[in-house]
């Protein structure tokens, strides 16, 4: 069980990367964020608290909505905002955009736009880690609708029959884009329920518990770890915005909404800090903190400069030029 300072440092990180999303949204619809943009509010938990769980050195792959995930590795509020804003201070200097998030300094290695296309990756760095006899971790995030996908089958597959350090952790909110999971899926549990059928565990959790989240990912890290395998994690969540800023998500009914916006993330933290006799000052203070971090993010992304056309081709094959093609 964390202690008191823990979560309190877990509730501002959520904090932060939910003011991060609110920031997002605003300077989308200001006209400052050109193309879309997928927000994870509502999902905080799941990346804060398995990434609290997790070693530095462990590597986490994210879908197109994976903004938690970027700032949970240690991208900042600002370089986020640059990146949306297409700033030459931006996560990937203008070149990712939203959907593409990537910190690879701090083993984030990227958001991925084709539903799926990231687990076999995850994978195949997960075969690394044993190979090279590292100790590390791969972690895959995904959607609900990503289990439908034949890629999640595959990777399911491989990392079973080599027993690789990896988890498939399945950011569960209920929806894949506009379709309930539920009406086109044949189990009810549609990452966890299918885990037995390649012989690796499969749990659910409360994906709004950042509690819940950690203590279950340092579970399954420490199973794998020891060379028992991977294994799948269904989080449930919820998005409080649409699928994305296109989206005014009528779709959903309303009771369901009002019933998981009860249930949101950073009340759940608040909630357990009170129990454990943290003052509501300092709880509002780190609501501040976080607060005056985001506001300058947003002055700072602003006022940086837009990327160098000089540099377009930069960064796109790793040593510079297309001879390995030959």
């Amino acid at each position: 069980m964390v202690d008191r300072d823990e979560l309190l440092a877990l509730y501002e990180q959520m904090a932060l990367i939910r003011r991060t999303e609110k920031a997002a949204h605003d300077l989308f619809m200001s006209g400052l964020v050109k193309g879309t943009t997928h927000l994870a509010a509502g999902h905080e938990a799941i990346a804060v608290g398995a990434s609290a769980a997790l070693r530095p050195d462990d590597y986490v792959f994210a879908t197109y909505r994976g903004h938690h995930h970027a700032m949970a590795r240690g991208a900042t509020p600002e370089e986020c905002l640059a990146e949306l804003m297409s700033r030459a201070t931006g996560l990937c200097k203008a070149k990712g955009g939203s959907m593409h998030l990537t910190k690879a300094s701090t083993n984030m290695l990227g958001s991925y736009a084709i539903v799926g296309a990231h687990l076999p990756m995850a994978v195949g760095a997960a075969w690394s880690a044993r190979l090279r006899g590292t100790g590390q971790l791969a972690v895959a995030f995904f959607g609900d609708g990503a289990t439908n996908i034949g890629a999640f089958h595959e990777a399911l597959n491989l990392a079973a029959v080599w027993k690789l350090p990896v988890l498939f952790v399945c950011e569960n909110n209920l929806y894949m884009e506009y379709t309930p999971i539920a009406d086109v899926t044949a189990v009810a549990r549609p990452a966890a329920d299918r885990a037995p059928a390649y012989g690796i565990p499969g749990e659910v959790v409360d994906g709004n518990d950042v509690v819940a989240v950690q203590e279950a990912v340092a579970r399954l890290a420490q199973r794998a770890r020891a060379g028992d395998g991977p294994a799948v994690l269904e989080a449930e969540t919820y998005r409080h915005f649409g699928h994305s800023r296109a989206d005014p998500a009528t779709y959903r009914p309303a009771e369901e909404v009002e019933r998981w916006l009860k249930h949101d993330p950073l009340d759940l933290a608040r909630g357990r800090l009170v129990e454990l006799g943290v003052p509501e000052e300092t709880v509002t203070a780190a609501d501040e903190r976080a607060r005056d971090v985001v506001a300058k993010a947003v002055d700072a992304a602003k006022n940086a400069s837009p990327p160098d056309p000089s540099e377009a081709l930069t960064d796109v094959w790793a040593d510079g030029g297309a001879a390995w093609r030959t």
